[in-house]
C-alpha cells in the first residue's frame, strides 16, 4: 500500500470527528465540509512523518481554518445563521453518511445554541468549542487562538457564561452549578465513594498541570471510578469559589492557595476537572471565595 493511500485512509478515519468540530465552530454544514477539505489539502502538502498524533494534528489544522473563516465572516459582517433552521445533516441527504458523525452533529447544535455561539468573538467560540465540547486542554488551544493559556481559559469562561445563561435564568443556573460543586466537595471530604460516582458524568476526565502533578496528582484520569478514587478523602482544604467568573474549587493549605480546580458540568454532573497549581497561573487568577450561606448571585 503506497504512502498516499495510507494517509488518505487515516484522514478518512478522522473525517467524522473533524466534521463535528468544524460544524460546531461554524454552524454551517457547507462551511464545515469546506474546512475539512482544506485540511486534507494541507495534509497532502506537508511532511507528517514526524507527527505522532495525526488526529490531533488534523484537529488543530481544522480549528485554525475555522478561526480564520470566523474572522473573515466577522469582517464581511455576514450573518452565519439564516432565518431558516440550520442545515443539520440527515442520513438520506448525505452521500458519505456516518452514524457517529450524525450523532455528534445532532447532539451539538440546535438553533438556540447556534444563535448564542454567533454572539461570541471568533477566539471565544473556538476556545469554548475545543475545550467544553471536545475536552482539549487550554495549553493546546492557546497556540491556536494566539493567546496565553490563562487568557484562553478566560475566553472559554466568558463564552461558557453566555451559553449557560440561554436556557434558564443566570441566578438559577449558577445556584444549580454551585450545589453540584458543593456536593462534590462534601463527598470528597467524607470519602463517600458512591456519592462521588453519582456526581461524576460517565465520561468524566481529570487533568492536572505539571505543578499539580508534583503535588501528587495524576496527569490524566478517565471515568468516574478513577476520578472518585483520586478525590476520596482529599478535600480537607477545598472551598467553592468563582475563578475568573466561572464556578470552581480552591484548595488551601496553611492559609495559602495550593491549587484550584476548574470544574465543567454536563447537566447536573461533572464531566471535566482541571487541576492548576502553577504559581504564575494562580497569581493571575481572579478568585472570589464564598462566605457561608452566601448566595452565588450576591457576589457577581
Amino acid at each position: 500500500m503506497d504512502e498516499k493511500k495510507i494517509l488518505a485512509d487515516e484522514f478518512e478515519a478522522n473525517r467524522a470527528h473533524l466534521g463535528a468540530v468544524a460544524f460546531r465552530m461554524l454552524g454551517s454544514r457547507a462551511e464545515a465540509e469546506d474546512a475539512v477539505q482544506e485540511a486534507w489539502l494541507r495534509l497532502t502538502g506537508v511532511d507528517v512523518g514526524n507527527v505522532e498524533n495525526l488526529g490531533g494534528w488534523l484537529r488543530t489544522v481544522v480549528a485554525r481554518i475555522c478561526l480564520d473563516m470566523l474572522r473573515s465572516r466577522k469582517l464581511r459582517r455576514e450573518d452565519a445563521i439564516s432565518e431558516k433552521e440550520p442545515d443539520l445533516p440527515s442520513a438520506a441527504g448525505t452521500a458519505s453518511y456516518d452514524p457517529e458523525y450524525e450523532i455528534a452533529m445532532a447532539d451539538s447544535v440546535g438553533l438556540a445554541m447556534l444563535v448564542v455561539l454567533e454572539t461570541l468573538g471568533p477566539a471565544e467560540r473556538v476556545a469554548f468549542v475545543l475545550h467544553d465540547m471536545f475536552e482539549l486542554p487550554f495549553e493546546d488551544i492557546a497556540p491556536i487562538v494566539g493567546r496565553t493559556t490563562d487568557a484562553t481559559r478566560k475566553l472559554a469562561s466568558r463564552a461558557r457564561q453566555r451559553v449557560q445563561g440561554t436556557s434558564v435564568s443566570p441566578e438559577a443556573d449558577r445556584a444549580r452549578r454551585r450545589s453540584v460543586v458543593e456536593a462534590f466537595i462534601a463527598a470528597s471530604r467524607d470519602g463517600n465513594f458512591e456519592a462521588l460516582l453519582a456526581i461524576l458524568d460517565p465520561e468524566v476526565v481529570f487533568r492536572a498541570d505539571e505543578a499539580a502533578m508534583r503535588l501528587g496528582s495524576e496527569a490524566v484520569l478517565r471515568g468516574p471510578a478513577a476520578v472518585a478514587n483520586a478525590f476520596k478523602g482529599r478535600a480537607r482544604g477545598a472551598k467553592p469559589a468563582m475563578l475568573d467568573g466561572a464556578l470552581g474549587v480552591v484548595v488551601e493549605a496553611g492559609g495559602r492557595t495550593l491549587l484550584v480546580l476548574h470544574v465543567t458540568l454536563k447537566g447536573d454532573r461533572i464531566i471535566r476537572i482541571e487541576a492548576v497549581a502553577n504559581r504564575e497561573s494562580l497569581d493571575g487568577l481572579e478568585v472570589i471565595l464564598f462566605e457561608r450561606d452566601q448566595r452565588i448571585d450576591a457576589i457577581e
